[in-house]
C-alpha cells in the first residue's frame, strides 16, 4: 500500500498539471487525510489546471470525496483517470449535497425540557427506594446469618471515611468555631451580654453547625470516592462478575458503606465539634476576656443533653442518606469514563441537597425542643 500523493508538473507545452499518484483509500490516507486536503487545495485554486488521475492505483469513496472536494463539487471535464475511478467519481457527484439543519423555534421546548427533567427526577427516586429495599432485604439475612456480616468491609468505611477525615474536620471545625465567636462577640460585648457566648456558641455548634458541617465535609470527600470505587466495579465489569458468582452487591459494596458510615459520621462529629468549640473558647478568650476552664465548666449548664440527641439522631440519618446517594449513583454509572464524573459529580450536589434538606426537617421538628 502507497500512500497517495500529488505533485504540480509543468509539461513541454507550457501546461501545468497536477498528477496524482499511489493508493487515495482510507486506509492509506488515515494519518495524513487532514494534510492531503489541505495540499490539495493549496495547488488547485488555479481553474486552468488539468488533472492526471491515471497513476492512481486504488480509489475508494474516501479518496474520491477528497479530490470531488478539493474541485469543488465541480466535475473537471479535462481531467485524465481510468474508467474504473471515474464511475466512483460519478457515484460521489450523484450524492445530493447534505444542507444543514435549520433551527426551528419550538414553543414546547422548555416544557418538554421540565418534563424530563422530572422525569428523571422521578426515576432516581424509584431506583432509590428499590435500593432500600434491597438493602432491608440484604439486612435481614445477614442479621439471621451473622457469620457472613462483611465486618472487613464496614471497618474499612469507618477507617476511611471517619479515621482519615479527622484531620480536616478539625481544622475546619476550629477555624468555624473561631469565626463565629469573632463575628458575634463585638455585638454581644455591645450589650453587655458576653457571657452569653457560650450559650451562642454551645447551641449552635453542638445543634447545627456542627453536624451539617461535618456531613457536608463527608458527602464531598467519602461520598464522591464511594461513587468513584462503585463507578469504576460498574465500568471494569467486576459487579456483574459478583452477580455472575452469586456475591449480591447489595450485603458486599452498600451495606458495609452505609453501616460504616452511619457509625463514623456521629464519631467524627463528635471531633468536629469539640474542635469548634476550642477554637470559639480561644477567641471568646482573646475578645472578651472569658477564661478557656469557665467557657468548658459553663457549657453543660448551658446546652441541654437533648441538643447531644438531636445532633446524635442527625448525623446517623446524614450518613446513611450520604451512603445510600453514593451507592447509588455509583450503580447507575454508565460504560464510559465521562459517566463517572458525571455521577461523583450529581451524587455530591444530591447528597449535599438531601443532607441540607433534611436538616430542615429536623429543624422543624425539634424547634420545640433542647431550648431550655
Amino acid at each position: 500500500m502507497t500512500q497517495g500523493s500529488a505533485q504540480l508538473k509543468t509539461t513541454d507545452a507550457g501546461e501545468r498539471v497536477v498528477v496524482l499518484s499511489g493508493d487515495w483509500t482510507l486506509a492509506a490516507l488515515r494519518s495524513s487525510i487532514g494534510r492531503t486536503f489541505n495540499a490539495l487545495k493549496s495547488i488547485s485554486t488555479d481553474p486552468t489546471l488539468k488533472w492526471d488521475l491515471r497513476q492512481i492505483d486504488a480509489l475508494d469513496s474516501t479518496g474520491a470525496l477528497l479530490i470531488w472536494r478539493t474541485w469543488g463539487g465541480d466535475r473537471r471535464r479535462a481531467a485524465l483517470l481510468k474508467p474504473e475511478h471515474s464511475a466512483i467519481l460519478d457515484r460521489i457527484a450523484a450524492v445530493p449535497p447534505v444542507e444543514p439543519a435549520r433551527w426551528r423555534p419550538d414553543l414546547l421546548a422548555p416544557i418538554v425540557f421540565l418534563g424530563r427533567r422530572e422525569a428523571r427526577f422521578g426515576d432516581h427516586a424509584l431506583a432509590l427506594v428499590a435500593l432500600i429495599g434491597l438493602l432491608v432485604l440484604d439486612a435481614s439475612y445477614l442479621l439471621a446469618h451473622p457469620r457472613q456480616i462483611p465486618w472487613r468491609e464496614i471497618s474499612a468505611t469507618i477507617y476511611k471515611a471517619g479515621a482519615l477525615a479527622m484531620p480536616v474536620t478539625a481544622l475546619v471545625g476550629f477555624l468555624i468555631g473561631v469565626v463565629i465567636s469573632y463575628l458575634t462577640a463585638d455585638t454581644l460585648k455591645a450589650y453587655g451580654a458576653g457571657v452569653y457566648i457560650v450559650n451562642l456558641l454551645g447551641i449552635s455548634i453542638i445543634r447545627e453547625l456542627g453536624p451539617l458541617l461535618v456531613a457536608i465535609l463527608l458527602a464531598g470527600r467519602s461520598g464522591s470516592a464511594m461513587t468513584a470505587q462503585i463507578g469504576v466495579m460498574r465500568i471494569t465489569e467486576e459487579i456483574d462478575a459478583m452477580i455472575t458468582m452469586g456475591i449480591s452487591p447489595i450485603s458486599r459494596l452498600v451495606l458495609p458503606k452505609v453501616v460504616g458510615l452511619a457509625v463514623a459520621m456521629p464519631l467524627v462529629s463528635v471531633w468536629a465539634i469539640a474542635a469548634a468549640l476550642v477554637g470559639g473558647a480561644l477567641a471568646a478568650r482573646a475578645q472578651l476576656g472569658i477564661n478557656f476552664f469557665y467557657f468548658l465548666g459553663t457549657l453543660p449548664k448551658v446546652v441541654s443533653p437533648d441538643n447531644i440527641w438531636i445532633a446524635s439522631v442527625k448525623t446517623l440519618t446524614f450518613g446513611m442518606a450520604i451512603a445510600l446517594i453514593s451507592c447509588h449513583f455509583g450503580l447507575r454509572t454508565k460504560p464510559n469514563t465521562e459517566s463517572v464524573s458525571n455521577s461523583i459529580t450529581t451524587s455530591v450536589v444530591a447528597a449535599i441537597t438531601i443532607v441540607i434538606l433534611l436538616d430542615a426537617v429536623f429543624a422543624i421538628m425539634f424547634r420545640n425542643v433542647g431550648f431550655d
